[in-house]
């Protein structure tokens, strides 16, 4: 028991901490998300597809109106502070200063003018409620980048955990008093509002003289190291919103609950490289410039465990998305199936562009890759404007699908040009790996056997190869939390 308390809630070296930061990491997130998923899974059986579409749709075209109000405070925070820690302080203050400005905005704007976007009255009345939602979950996370900083991820996981039970409950219970989307609304603002709060008291010690430690001289330092984010921010933001912002302009509420299901479960599996960086981010920050052979065989090491996580998660999901949209959301929603399938093919680019990224924000080269996202924003308004009105849900799947090969395709071209990383030449053995699982996958389906029987398996067969072959990924994230040596 002591040793894993001091696993656990210690940094003792580089690669525990990476490690033990993963753990804390993927616990907030996946107790926290599977929370969300299991009142949206219950908040779909009451509501039906019309009335999660209304929810979705306004939680979305919200959601435009706050992407600047980050832009990139949050990273800038964790970034500085944990190559100067002598300047937490100020960097913390200012930058929450600036974070409470925006925030303020976007929470007028979300009330006052996103009204004007749609048509569906009912998405109208929650976006008051909505703007508060927002504006919780936004100052909760600028707290969480400090913790990064601190790279205390545990602090983070606690909190996390803690706002999505409450959202759970509180979820579960104003749906049996009143099933309406805007019940369920409450019940997030609720708990969202409650879960910032107990953050802000766990981080007390940090905002003690946060006025006095306020400093205009890092105003310009701040919005100069910003703008690039606010712009990538702003891009990516349209890259992931559009979608459904112009389906609510074309198709019914019933069309924007099935996609909403379809892309709440592939943001689900996004989490999975997420989580990772985030936690290896602060590596990538002490390497970068200084260490660069070493940061090329992290990044490529990372790269490589992503698809090694990711490539079984497509080919599994092709096979089993039917029965898997059957089991938790019912036979109403099998129409999110064919968009789901579609969705899946993403995992190839956004599992290993997630790294490259961070990878890029080490170096201090986002300013590069704005062209690059616009692009991809671009395209995908574009390419939603001539797909939806023709192939629906579908369409705007396909459409997400482009704008990401467009952008990431760019970035990853251009970054290789800083860092010579190789990627598909580790990826031979988890190929090998991933057929043999897609075959008894494919078998266990045909014998009728329980969905999750059929995940179980899978897994183990899949995990079972990697082991019987030496696949080195694997290895690594054995040696991890094993404590034995991660040779970097």
């Amino acid at each position: 028991m002591k040793r894993i308390k001091s696993f656990l809630f210690e940094n003792k070296s580089t690669r525990q901490t990476v490690a033990k930061n993963t753990f804390w990491m993927f616990f907030g997130e996946i107790s926290s998300r599977l929370l969300r998923a299991a009142i949206l899974i219950y908040a779909a059986r009451i509501l039906g597809a019309a009335g999660l579409g209304i929810f979705s749709y306004a939680i979305t075209l919200a959601a435009i109106f706050t992407i600047l109000s980050d832009i990139g405070l949050s990273a800038i925070l964790t970034r500085e502070t944990a190559k100067n820690p002598e300047l937490r302080s100020k960097y913390l203050s200012t930058s929450l200063f600036i974070k409470l400005i925006l925030m303020a905005i976007s929470a007028l704007l979300i009330i006052f003018a996103a009204p004007l976007l749609t048509k569906i009255e009912a998405a109208r009345e929650l976006l008051p409620v909505v703007a508060f939602i927002l504006f919780f979950d936004g100052m909760r996370e600028f707290c969480f980048s400090l913790n990064r900083a601190l790279e205390k991820m545990e602090a983070e996981a606690i909190a996390k955990t803690l706002t999505n039970i409450l959202i759970f409950v509180l979820g579960i219970i104003f749906l049996i008093i009143d099933a309406t989307p805007k019940s369920l609304a409450l019940s997030y603002t609720i708990g969202s509002g409650i879960g910032f709060i107990f953050t802000v008291w766990t981080l007390r010690h940090y905002f003690k003289d946060i006025i006095s430690n306020f400093s205009k001289n890092l105003l310009w330092p701040i919005f100069s190291a910003a703008w690039p984010f606010a712009l990538n921010g702003l891009l990516s933001g349209i890259m992931l919103n559009t979608d459904t912002v112009m389906l609510g302009w074309w198709r019914s509420a019933s069309e924007l609950g099935y996609y909403a299901v379809s892309q709440r479960m592939i943001q689900m599996l996004y989490l999975i490289p997420m989580l990772f960086a985030t936690s290896i981010f602060p590596l990538f920050a002490k390497l970068a410039q200084k260490e660069n052979e070493k940061f090329k065989l992290v990044l490529e090491k990372a790269i490589a465990i992503s698809m090694m996580l990711g490539l079984p998660l497509i080919l599994g999901g092709l096979i089993l998305s039917k029965n898997l949209i059957l089991t938790l959301f019912g036979k109403e929603f099998i129409f999110a199936a064919p968009s789901f399938n579609i969705l899946l093919f993403t995992i190839l680019l956004i599992f290993p562009g997630v790294f490259i990224s961070n990878a890029a924000f080490a170096y201090n080269q986002q300013k590069r890759f704005i062209g690059f996202l616009a692009l991809g924003a671009l395209g995908n308004a574009a390419l939603n404007y001539f797909m939806i009105p023709r192939y629906g849900i579908e369409g705007s799947s396909l459409a997400t699908l482009g704008a990401q090969i467009l952008s990431t395709g760019f970035i990853w071209i251009t970054f290789k040009k800083t860092i010579n990383f190789k990627v598909f030449t580790h990826l031979k053995k988890i190929f090998i790996a991933s057929i043999i699982m897609t075959i008894f996958t494919l078998l266990i389906q045909y014998l009728n056997i329980n969905l999750f029987i059929n995940l179980g398996i899978s897994a183990l067969i899949y995990f079972g190869m990697l082991h019987f072959i030496k696949e080195q990924a694997f290895s690594e994230v054995k040696d991890i939390f094993l404590q034995s040596k991660l040779k970097i």
